[in-house]
């Protein structure tokens, strides 16, 4: 049964786009390169340290596989519309319905719909 493709549900859909927005939280971020101070580093002591802002944070980046995933998610996303793209990405985020309705200028029921919309184009587009 090797030509037998998986049947895609929406749910399964709408979970790979929350795994998708976790993984890329967690790649690494991006440097400029290039950048050259001449101003000597500022040794903090334990005490200073703890007291920052900038706390060391634990980062464990993504393992390859958790990558290749995310990238599949992102060949789905061009299925989509710039502003269906924009609302799942924010959904797939854990941004509120209100948040959502506000920031695309619908209320928040209305939202949900659409967001439904764009996950059923994806599952669709995935099933075809």
């Amino acid at each position: 049964m090797s030509g037998v493709r998986p049947v895609w549900e929406t749910h399964e859909v709408a979970s790979r786009f929350i795994e998708a927005a976790q993984t890329a939280r967690r790649l690494p971020p991006v440097r400029v390169q290039g950048y050259l101070t001449l101003w000597p580093t500022i040794v903090r002591s334990a005490y200073e340290r703890l007291s920052s802002e900038d706390a060391p944070t634990l980062h464990i980046p993504p393992s390859p596989r958790d990558v290749e995933r995310m990238l599949e998610v992102m060949r789905w996303v061009q299925w989509l519309d710039v502003e269906q793209r924009h609302l799942v990405w924010m959904r797939a985020q854990h941004y509120g319905w209100r948040e959502i309705g506000i920031r695309f200028a619908c209320a928040s029921r209305t939202a949900q719909r659409h967001w439904q919309v764009a996950v059923c184009v994806v599952t669709w587009q995935l099933n075809a």
